[in-house]
């Protein structure tokens, strides 16, 4: 699958996987926008994170090991509001960082998600990192 067509028949549709395919952009969700939870679409070659505005339910965004370069495409997923779990590894973004080097860079979009890359997000480990500074001084 290299593009993803309109799915008007699909009027209840929650979950949509289309991993390991090779598309390149998002786009035909309108159709489906009302209804869809969760979009996996990982393993693409997806480089913006356009076409996911009419997706007013999604709470759950897998769209690792794609092609998304800059930090700022995460901005568009402030129209989610539902969204509360988003697998972002594997994106050139990430290069050169760890999962928990590239968490703060994520939440300074989206501050509101819950669970980043397969890790619950607590607020656990903010308050280590100060423990540990404080300990150091």
């Amino acid at each position: 699958i290299d593009k993803m067509i309109p799915l008007p028949a699909l009027k209840n549709l929650e979950i949509l996987s289309l991993g390991r395919n090779m598309i390149k952009k998002i786009s035909g969700l309108e159709e489906v926008g009302a209804t869809l939870r969760e979009l996996w679409i990982s393993y693409n070659s997806i480089g913006t994170l356009d076409g996911l505005a009419p997706c007013t339910k999604l709470t759950t965004l897998f769209i690792s090991n794609n092609k998304i370069k800059d930090w700022g495409e995460l901005v568009k997923l402030q129209a989610n509001p539902e969204l509360s779990n988003v697998l972002l590894f594997g994106n050139p973004m990430y290069e050169g960082l760890t999962k928990k080097q590239a968490r703060p860079k994520v939440l300074e979009h989206l501050p509101r998600i819950a669970t980043l890359d397969g890790e619950l997000l607590t607020g656990e480990d903010d308050a280590e990192e100060e423990g540990a500074a404080e300990e150091g001084a």
